[in-house]
């Protein structure tokens, strides 16, 4: 049983693709958190989810639709969805995950769908299980209710773009990314410090499983940077994650940014991995 095979997934691979994503719960845990809701219809999950088999067995994933995402892929599974990713073209807008796979799957797609407008190349991964010891979280930051999605909606657009390097209106207008956005807020995953109808401290929980929550879409107001309110902002999130969401809370941020990185250092964040994105 030495074959090798490449095949896109079907509903009734659903047990055995769970099981490769929750063998690292935390680096999977946003493509997990759509599967559990999606399953792997291509329509529900927004894209198709590549197996690659070894033996008869599935070994490795790829979930391909926005992004392209390898998931615990090995150098051969790499090869197999570097292979079928040409075949198919370029339809995503980005490739991310654990570094070492997006870069090696990367080399393999450059000559063809190369140049990216940006390369990130090492995003540590950090995570905590508590609650700081030391940072008291902000008392103000509460989650978003659904009647104030004009007051959140300017500034997710312009966390968006700031970290993007492209607007989320651009194309369809931003439909799809307000009803992603009006999906965290629903699911009360989406928080924020307001004041006089302007948010000043926000972030949502993008991602949620049994095992391990990831928070995204980290941003202070401009005019308030600087000013101490990312860390306890932070904590306060922290603590609803903690309470309500998972056991392990995750993020990934880019290199360079190092006062983000300072301040979740401050909230106990400790890196664990890295992360490599490649922009379209």
């Amino acid at each position: 049983m030495t074959q090798t095979t490449t095949r896109v997934l079907e509903p009734g691979d659903l047990g055995a693709a769970l099981a490769v994503l929750e063998s690292e719960p935390v680096a999977n845990a946003f493509v997990t958190s759509r599967v559990q809701v999606a399953g792997l219809d291509p329509w529900r999950l927004g894209g198709e989810m590549w197996g690659w088999y070894d033996g008869g067995r599935l070994r490795s994933l790829c979930y391909s639709g926005a992004n392209l995402v390898p998931i615990c892929a090995t150098p051969d599974a790499v090869r197999g969805f570097a292979e079928r990713a040409r075949r198919a073209g370029r339809r995503c807008s980005s490739i991310v995950g654990p570094a070492e796979a997006t870069a090696y799957l990367w080399r393999l797609l450059e000559p063809s769908w190369g140049p990216a407008r940006e390369v990130r190349a090492h995003q540590p991964l950090m995570v905590t299980e508590q609650a700081p010891a030391t940072v008291r979280p902000d008392p103000y930051v509460r989650r978003i209710r659904k009647d104030e999605m004009d007051v959140i909606m300017p500034a997710c657009v312009a966390m968006f773009t700031e970290e993007v390097g492209v607007s989320p209106l651009a194309g369809d207008g931003g439909l799809l990314y307000q009803a992603r956005v009006a999906e965290l807020v629903g699911s009360g995953r989406s928080f924020a410090r307001i004041e006089d109808g302007r948010v000043l401290f926000k972030a949502e929980i993008g991602a949620a499983t049994s095992h391990a929550c990831q928070i995204q879409g980290v941003w202070v107001h401009p005019e308030y940077r600087g000013h101490g309110l990312s860390a306890p902002g932070m904590a306060a999130v922290i603590r609803y994650a903690l309470a309500d969401v998972a056991p392990v809370v995750s993020l990934y941020v880019n290199d360079y940014n190092t006062p983000a990185r300072a301040a979740y250092r401050r909230v106990g964040f400790r890196e664990v991995g890295a992360f490599m994105s490649v922009l379209f």
